[in-house]
């Protein structure tokens, strides 16, 4: 197994419980939005997918550069995903998709034509992943304090996707 099929092994793993992510795009005068986003559950393969509003400021500033930033985050794990983001609208994705809690948000269904997908493809992501629980890390913490030694947070590792 090459390196690049066990770095997206690991950030599936890693990312298959954490739903809610931070997506960052760029507004059209330069300026970073990040705002929370939940990811939909699908098989990690380098995609993600989250649904939007077709004319919401995110929606507004993909379709203008689609360069984003995914970041998601528990409390001992760490994925973040750099792509590229695409407007999706197909009927048939949404349906597969839909669930309660997109409703809450999107109460106009997915047949609706002002719900779409953000298909975010990953060419590249990074993860932390801490060892163990919080206490664990505690330890490690102390322990490196203790002896002086550097502390070793854990597995680090950027992926190309």
């Amino acid at each position: 197994m090459s390196d690049t099929t066990d770095g997206t092994q690991k950030i599936a793993e890693l990312a298959k419980d954490i739903r809610i992510g931070m997506l960052t795009t760029e507004a059209p005068d330069g300026t970073l939005v990040s705002r929370p986003m939940a990811q939909q559950e699908v098989e990690f393969d380098g995609d993600v997918w989250l649904f939007a509003e077709r004319g919401s400021r995110k929606t507004e500033h993909i379709a203008a550069n689609p360069r984003v930033a995914l970041t998601l985050t528990s409390n001992d794990t760490w994925v973040s995903l750099a792509g590229t983001a695409t407007i999706v609208s197909d009927d048939a994705k949404k349906k597969a998709l839909w669930n309660g809690w997109v409703e809450a948000w999107l109460p106009q269904g997915p047949e609706s034509d002002e719900v779409v997908l953000i298909k975010v493809t990953a060419e590249s992501g990074e993860y932390w992943d801490t060892a163990g629980s919080r206490i664990a890390s505690a330890i490690s913490f102390v322990k490196a304090k203790v002896t002086g030694e550097r502390y070793d947070g854990g597995d680090n590792q950027r992926v190309e996707l």
